[in-house]
């Protein structure tokens, strides 16, 4: 599936299931030619432990119903700040804004096109 239409498709679909659970500020980067190890970034900013906990049950579900396996099963999302998920050709942050606001991603990854930007910011 990496680097296909339906690839892309099921990553912006990933996206707004995580703004349907209140994600904010979510963005899909497209990194394929910019880098050999994943296509896509997900990026989103969870306000609390709670909420990361909750998105992660979202997203489990998510992978399950597409059948896909993330590389590092996160068993307890218990570390509130960043939980990543790759799931190989795309990978998934889950950020608090402190976090988000520290490591800035999108600039890390200015050449990157955004394919998906939700109209929700934090």
């Amino acid at each position: 599936m990496e680097g296909t239409v339906e690839s892309k498709e099921l990553v912006i679909n990933l996206a707004k299931l995580i703004d349907s659970h209140k994600g904010e500020n979510t963005v899909v980067l497209d990194l394929r030619g910019l880098n050999s190890w994943t296509d896509y970034f997900v990026i989103t900013t969870v306000r609390s432990q709670a909420h990361q906990t909750g998105m992660m049950r979202a997203l489990s579900d998510f992978l399950s119903e597409n059948e896909i396996e993330p590389i590092n099963p996160y068993k307890s999302p218990t570390d509130f700040g960043w939980a990543l998920i790759d799931c190989g050709f795309f990978v998934v942050h889950l950020m608090s804004k402190e976090k988000r606001d520290f490591y800035e991603l999108e600039k890390f990854w200015f050449k990157s096109e955004i394919i998906y930007q939700s109209s929700k910011s934090s």
